[in-house]
């Protein structure tokens, strides 16, 4: 017979909307289990971007100085090289302070933050090396699930259970939501340069004919993102490593020996982009919230965002039916109806650039032309604080309502 364990919240994932919503449900005296599949939370992870909403969230709850402790190199702007016209394309230092940049902390960080400080609070439980596997469901009622642990099966009943386990979620399946793919045009090779203090300290995105590269400030390294068109890298492999670097080096303008660490290429981590949504986040006594219920593209790195924008949201109206054991459906549709206009107009924005901007450079042989929008933001500066704006903020950014037990 497997274990068993009762609560009032059981999150199945513990990534950013998993950890958020944990802690503050646990910050507000709920009962709640949070399970992670992983040992540990240091591995590599498709982005390490804090938006200004984030980081206002974290003043919001008293402990931005702490946080900004961390490791992190702050990004104030961002810039755009289309073809040979160079611009600024968000600012975001005319935002509301405090969350006047954004903090390229490693996720590991924020994550291992978050665990501590739920840790604080008695109610708060995180199982590591714990992955949830199925649910428990009885007259149609989800009642928690069944995970494998490191001591081996148990079963967590649980008032309502959290499916936060990301873009490839076990649990949204299990529960039979249905998604909506909204396609995407390229995958992005992800690797890493060192950088020296020589080095400009601007994070850039390049658009050159048929390639889209992306470079990020961490420090003593580049963060290096290499858009392919989607299904292409078997075509990088086969024109050679040499060829792939000589390239690389060029849009960065550095020296070919600067890229000597790409020995092979299983120095570069293929990301497979997604953009889904589901059509239904809820079951009775199940939600599903973060990538879970809305895979987002990288454009804008705005998917850690979104997923902690919903977690708080998901905080803000369960707290107190929770602690009541009085969970209802109005509540499950309260949140998803919250939280949906926010993914679709996000998602939105971002198929349109795809198909706009991403789809037609990747496809481009000859000169590039700017598009009519870069070409506006690099004449009227007011626009790029504009979409620093939408950029940092968001569409509807959450406040942290919950009580501090």
């Amino acid at each position: 017979m497997p274990a068993t364990l009762a609560t009032r919240c059981c999150i199945a994932g513990g990534g950013p909307a998993g950890m958020m919503l944990g802690f503050l449900l646990a910050r507000a005296g709920v009962e709640t289990v949070v399970l992670e599949k992983h040992a540990d939370f240091l591995r590599d992870f498709r982005g390490d971007t804090i938006h200004p909403s984030t980081i206002n969230l974290m003043n919001e709850l008293g402990l931005l100085d702490e946080f900004l402790r961390l490791p992190h190199q702050r990004v104030e702007k961002l810039a755009g090289w289309f073809g040979g016209l160079r611009a600024t394309i968000a600012d975001f230092t005319a935002l509301p302070p405090p969350g006047r940049y954004i903090a390229m902390m490693p996720q590991w960080n924020f994550l291992d933050f978050l665990a501590g400080k739920a840790r604080a609070f008695k109610p708060f439980t995180l199982l590591m090396r714990t992955e949830a596997r199925s649910l428990i469901e009885e007259a149609g009622v989800v009642a928690g699930v069944n995970a494998v642990g490191p001591d081996g099966a148990i079963a967590i009943r649980a008032d309502l259970t959290i499916a936060a386990d990301g873009r490839h979620s076990t649990l949204r399946g299990a529960a039979g939501l249905k998604s909506r793919d909204l396609g995407a045009p390229m995958d992005v090779l992800w690797f890493g340069v060192p950088r020296v203090p020589e080095d400009s300290a601007e994070t850039l995105g390049r658009f050159d004919a048929g390639r889209i590269f992306i470079r990020i400030n961490r420090g003593d390294y580049w963060q290096c993102g290499y858009v392919i068109a989607k299904g292409g890298f078997d075509d990088v492999k086969a024109r050679g490593l040499d060829a792939f670097r000589a390239d690389v080096a060029r849009l960065m303008e550095l020296p070919l020996e600067r890229l000597a660490l790409i020995a092979t290429f299983d120095d570069v981590k293929l990301l497979t982009v997604s953009v889904d949504r589901l059509e239904r986040w809820r079951r009775p006594g199940f939600l599903a919230i973060g990538d879970a219920a809305h895979a987002m593209s990288p454009v804008g790195g705005v998917g850690i965002n979104l997923a902690v924008q919903d977690a708080v949201a998901a905080a803000n109206q369960l707290a107190a039916p929770l602690l009541a054991r009085k969970v209802s459906e109005a509540d499950l549709a309260a949140i998803e109806r919250r939280r949906t206009w926010p993914a679709k107009a996000t998602q939105f924005a971002q198929v349109m650039i795809q198909n706009n901007v991403i789809a037609p450079t990747l496809g481009r042989s000859g000169p590039l032309r700017p598009p009519l929008f870069f070409r506006l933001v690099a004449r009227y500066g007011r626009l790029s604080r504009l979409l620093g704006r939408a950029i940092g903020l968001g569409v509807r950014p959450e406040h942290v309502r919950t009580p501090s037990t």
